[in-house]
């Protein structure tokens, strides 16, 4: 029996690592996070809220019930989740966070080194060396905004590479957004049937930016009529289960932000701003 060279065995090792990592990039988009207390899809990042005291991330019309329910009883407010009464200053919140950046929590990690890059602070360092820990953690909007610091030179030099590179880590993780710009950094690159597997992903998870991309490419046969019309279906299946998940308590939290939160503004919220 013939033995492979050491170059042929290294190239068909790269062949499958590469087949690994692709597999990974191009899996199915999740099932959307859903709110722990009323189990509908959670909306935008701007309707919801990150509860420093248990960790969780609520709907505000979750919120706005309990804001409502312990003001006619004449009581602090309460957190839907776990109870524990609103905190009723920046420091304490802070202080609650910190506690949950000790521990490990990737959100809790991602939402601080938001927090430290922002304002008067502008300390990018650190926030994109915070990104990288809740990245490693899990956390796919951390390595969004790190893939987006490489990509725009935010506290550290402009990296196309590495830029690519955090942002298919944050598709691996989880991320839907994220595809977008992965779908545009290959078409620029000429490499379209990468791009229009990141467009086909971005579209069955409810992008509709990607909508335009993907009739381009069903025209210039870069995806068949089958994939076309699939990720089109599954588009509809989202808006309609997006539809059916809205409520008055959401409708009144997207007109007024709840007073309890809005001193903290995004600090506390999963913000993904690199787009």
């Amino acid at each position: 029996m013939q033995k492979e060279t050491p170059n042929k065995a290294k190239k068909k090792c790269e062949r499958k690592v590469a087949e690994l990592h692709d597999e990974a990039l191009f899996k199915d988009p999740p099932p959307p996070d859903e709110c722990p207390i009323c189990y509908l899809i959670l909306p935008n990042e701007e309707q919801t809220t990150f509860q420093t005291c248990c960790g969780k991330i609520i709907c505000n019309g979750c919120m706005i019930v309990m804001v409502k329910e312990t003001r006619a009883k004449g009581k602090p407010g309460l957190c839907p989740f776990c109870r524990k009464p609103t905190s009723t200053s920046e420091k304490e919140e802070m202080k609650r966070l910190m506690k949950l950046v000790d521990s490990g929590h990737s959100q809790a990690i991602y939402n601080y080194a938001c927090y430290i890059r922002g304002g008067d602070r502008q300390d990018w360092v650190t926030a994109n060396r915070l990104y990288l820990k809740a990245g490693e953690l899990g956390c796919a909007g951390a390595y969004y905004n790190l893939g987006g610091s490489y990509d725009q030179g935010r506290g550290v030099d402009v990296d196309e590479k590495k830029a690519k590179h955090y942002y298919e880590l944050a598709a691996i993780s989880g991320g839907i957004d994220v595809h977008n710009v992965l779908g545009g950094l290959e078409a620029q690159a000429g490499n379209y049937i990468r791009a229009m597997k990141h467009f086909i992903i971005a579209v069955k998870s409810g992008n509709n930016r990607c909508l335009g991309h993907l009739k381009v490419g069903y025209k210039s046969r870069i995806i068949t009529k089958d994939e076309y019309e699939e990720a089109l279906r599954s588009f509809q299946q989202r808006q309609q289960r997006q539809q059916e998940t809205k409520s008055d308590e959401r409708d009144q939290a997207g007109a007024a932000r709840i007073s309890e939160r809005a001193t903290f503004g995004s600090a506390f919220r999963r913000t993904e701003d690199h787009e």
